[in-house]
C-alpha cells in the first residue's frame, strides 16, 4: 500500500499529486493582441484548407473547394488586406528600426504577403482548386507561425515602451478596433 497510501496522503494535505512541466508560454505585448488574434483565425483556416484539399472535411470535392476559396476570400478581404497593411506601415519598420539585423524576416514576410495576395487573385478562377487551397493553407500557416516566434518577440525585447504603445494605437487604427 505504500504508493497508494502516499497519494492518499499527498490528496489530504492538497500537494499536487502529479506535477506537469507547463510550457512557459508568455502573454503577448498589448500592442500586438489584435494581430495576434487574426492569427488565431487564420491558423484554423489554413488548417481546414488542407484538410479541404485533401478530402477530410466535407462536402468533398468541387464542391467542397469552392466553399473553402469562398471562405478564404472573404477572410482576406475581411481581415487579411487591412491585417497586412498594419503590419507593412507600421509593425515592421517598427520592428526594422528597433532590431538592425531584422530586416532579412521582415523582407521575407513582405514576399509571403504578396505570395497570399497573388494566390488570392488566382483563386477566384483558379482551376486545379484543390492543390492551390492546399499550398494557401501551407504557406499561410508557416507564415503566421514566423510572425508569432519570431518577429513578434522582436518587437516585445527590443520596441520600447512607448514607441510600443504608439504602435498599437496606430494598429488598432488600421485595423478599425
Amino acid at each position: 500500500m505504500g504508493t497508494l497510501g502516499g497519494l492518499r496522503r499527498a490528496q489530504r494535505s492538497n500537494t499536487p499529486i502529479l506535477q506537469y512541466p507547463v510550457p512557459f508560454r508568455p502573454m503577448r505585448h498589448p500592442s500586438l493582441i489584435s494581430l495576434s488574434h487574426d492569427h488565431h483565425h487564420g491558423l484554423a483556416l489554413a488548417l481546414r484548407c488542407r484538410k479541404q484539399a485533401l478530402g477530410q472535411i466535407k462536402p468533398m470535392g468541387v464542391e467542397g473547394l469552392r466553399q473553402r476559396a469562398k471562405e478564404f476570400l472573404d477572410f482576406y478581404s475581411d481581415n487579411l488586406v487591412a491585417h497586412f497593411r498594419a503590419e507593412e506601415e507600421v509593425l515592421f519598420p517598427v520592428v526594422d528600426s528597433a532590431v538592425p539585423g531584422s530586416k532579412p524576416v521582415i523582407n521575407e514576410l513582405v514576399r509571403e504577403h504578396e505570395q497570399i495576395r497573388q494566390a488570392a487573385m488566382e483563386l477566384e478562377n483558379a482551376t486545379g482548386l484543390a492543390k492551390l487551397i492546399f499550398d494557401l493553407g501551407d504557406l499561410l500557416e508557416r507564415h503566421i507561425r514566423k510572425e508569432e516566434r519570431q518577429l513578434f518577440p522582436l518587437f516585445e525585447q527590443h520596441v520600447e515602451p512607448s514607441r510600443a504603445e504608439i504602435a498599437g494605437k496606430e494598429i488598432q487604427k488600421i485595423l478599425g478596433v
